[in-house]
């Protein structure tokens, strides 16, 4: 990880581009600056004295104007460099984070990453101006040495040994400090990383009466807190120390040794004052110090965002899909746990084009496991899945997502409007559509497009694309009630879990060919829910279903049933089938609703259906199965 950090230092140090040179080029010419400066002024000394021309006052003078001047642009260019460089690092970590397997990216708590994002990418975002200013600061001290030889060189060994001994402390801060610091900063990331959690689960702290607890858990490293922090300070105090103490008998030393050589006539009396500032330019190691602290703290930052950048990305192909209706095949399927128990062992599942196959099962099954495997949100650590015959692993980013579309039972909505959560990763998403660009860019954003294209809604357009699923997924009403629409933003628009919920599954519906749901509408009530199921069962391109579900109604009215049981594939089959089996009955046993009983034949007709029917297998109006079940079959009723 050491290693990975210092390479990600030196590349920081490129991110500041231009901004990087010109402090560079700044921060040594002040350096030179600073070094002629006591020159100058010891000429001066004689010039006052008639030892030298008159004009050395006036150099002295333009010496000073460009110390200032480059220390002006020196803080500029470095604000700017810094700026720039963390924006870099930010975007390469988001990036990356995003594009990590779900597994690997919950390794890390989410407070944790937040903290690496914002504070450990703005410590590293300074390596720039760190490395700049401790090689510009390493200079003083060096350049001082060598003005010294030049005037004498008994001052020079005088001066050097007193550095050496600086040097000696300086090598023990940094190995302390660099301890210290990165383990201040893994301490911070932890209890960041329980607070997130503590925020998340709020309510249920609340209703358990376990806040007190709660606190306690996440502080409970602060006393490691601050013993690193602690650490830090005192190593930062003794070195410090240090530098004071050693610094001032520096001086001194040379203040007598340069006497003693005024007095046998080897120096003049400007030289001597020479000699003495530069003793204190090459002493004063406070800025080192300083300097050394800030670029521990910049190293340690980047290896807390290397590590993170170390994980191995999920990788796609190149491939697009062939034509085809979304043949899903599972061959061979085994997931493992992060404990290494397995989670799916060897499951065998082929989905016909089209069709809607309910996977059901208990707690632990594996039925998201599976569902997320489905569609290429976790890789299976054994066998492939296909799509119309391709490995998902070889098909292209755009072709999977494209293909592919999930909903969850608690959907994350990610933009700013209602309209940018809608299209998030679809055709007419503003991030891969020409003309439709995010908010302030501009451009016309995607909820404008949605707007002002409102009364062709009904048309081939993206715009009525967008309406055309969001009126699937029955959210059409609650946007066209709010005051801006689709054009309303996320964060003021207070909605339920069902509303949400539906979002969505809006969300999900623009896949062409493989629709994978989650518990998908788990917060709606039996009309809505009946509505969505009308509306996905009439779409043209018959998507094929993945719905995994805890509800008998659900089950009844897919083309078959995948049962999980200890992450095996126990059996497929049509439900009614399925039924026969008392284990079979037994998963739906703790579901709220009561065991059906035998149904009546009935002829076909547009059902009321129960809440569990999402997924109808027929066309648009058979929504449920209608006649007998068999002896021992779920009752779907059909009211005419």
């Amino acid at each position: 990880m050491i290693a990975d950090g210092n390479r990600l230092l030196r590349q920081a140090v490129t991110y500041g581009g231009g901004w990087t040179v010109t402090l560079g080029a700044a921060a040594l010419l002040g350096a030179a600056a600073e070094l002629l400066l006591p020159a100058a002024l010891g000429l001066a000394v004689d010039a006052a004295l008639g030892q030298a021309d008159r004009w050395w006052p006036l150099a002295a003078c333009g010496l000073v104007v460009l110390i200032v001047a480059t220390d002006t642009l020196s803080n500029l260019a470095g604000g700017a460099g810094t700026a720039r460089t963390t924006a870099r690092l930010r975007q390469r970590l988001l990036g990356h984070l995003l594009a990590l397997d779900p597994r690997r990216a919950t390794r890390y708590p989410v407070g944790d990453l937040v903290g690496r994002l914002v504070g450990q990418a703005a410590d590293a975002g300074q390596a720039g101006s760190a490395v700049v200013f401790g090689v510009t600061a390493a200079l003083p001290p060096l350049g001082s040495v060598i003005a010294l030889l030049l005037l004498d060189w008994r001052l020079a060994v005088t001066f050097g040994a007193g550095l050496l001994l600086l040097a000696v402390g300086l090598r023990a801060f940094v190995t302390d400090a660099s301890a210290a610091a990165a383990g201040y900063l893994g301490v911070q990331g932890r209890i960041a990383g329980r607070l997130a959690e503590a925020l998340h689960g709020a309510r249920t702290i609340a209703a358990a009466g376990s806040v007190q607890v709660e606190i306690d858990r996440v502080l409970a490293p602060l006393p490691l807190l601050r013993a690193h922090g602690n650490r830090t300070w005192t190593t930062l105090a003794r070195a410090s120390g240090r530098t004071a103490g050693v610094a001032p008998l520096l001086q001194l030393a040379i203040v007598a040794v340069g006497g003693w050589s005024v007095a046998d006539g080897r120096l003049t009396p400007g030289q001597l004052f020479a000699a003495v500032q530069y003793a204190a330019l090459g002493a004063g190691l406070g800025s080192i110090v300083a300097t050394l602290n800030r670029l521990v703290r910049t190293r340690a930052g980047a290896q807390r965002i290397a590590a993170v950048l170390a994980e191995p990305p999920r990788s796609y192909g190149t491939a697009p899909l062939p034509a085809g209706t979304g043949q899903l095949v599972l061959s061979g399927v085994t997931v493992y746990g992060d404990d290494g128990s397995r989670v799916l062992a060897g499951i065998d599942l082929r989905v016909p084009p089209g069709a809607t196959v309910a996977v059901v099962g208990p707690s632990g099954a594996g039925k998201s496991t599976l569902a997320a495997v489905a569609g290429r949100l976790r890789d299976p650590d054994a066998g492939e899945v296909l799509l119309d015959g391709v490995p998902l692993c070889r098909l292209s980013r755009p072709a999977l997502r494209q293909a592919v579309g999930y909903g969850f039972e608690r959907p994350v909505l990610i933009g700013d409007t209602i309209a940018e959560a809608v299209t998030l990763g679809s055709a007419v998403d503003s991030g891969g559509q020409p003309g439709l660009g995010r908010a302030g860019s501009g451009q016309v954003t995607a909820a404008q497009r949605i707007e002002d294209g409102r009364a062709a809604a009904d048309g081939p357009s993206d715009v009525g694309r967008v309406v055309a699923v969001a009126r699937a997924a029955a959210i059409d009403e609650f946007v066209e009630r709010l005051p801006d629409g689709y054009r309303s933003r996320l964060d003021a628009t207070p909605m339920s879990g069902g509303e949400a919920q539906r979002l969505g599954l809006a969300r999900a519906l623009h896949a062409d060919r493989l629709l994978v749901l989650d518990d998908a509408t788990s917060s709606l009530d039996t009309a809505t829910e009946h509505r969505i199921a009308a509306a996905v069962a009439a779409h043209r391109d018959r998507r094929t279903r993945l719905v995994v579900t805890h509800r008998v109604a659900t089950a009844a009215a897919a083309d078959l049933v995948a049962w999980l049981d200890g992450g095996r594939l126990r059996g497929v089959g049509a439900h009614r089938e399925l039924w026969r089996d008392p284990a079979y009955r037994a998963v739906f046993a703790a579901s709220s609703l009561p065991d059906p009983a035998p149904a009546k034949p009935a002829e076909p007709a547009r059902p009321t259906g129960p809440a569990g029917a999402i997924a109808p297998t027929g066309p648009a109006d058979a929504i449920a199965p209608t006649g007998p079940a068999g002896p021992a079959g779920p009752a779907v009723e059909v009211v005419r």
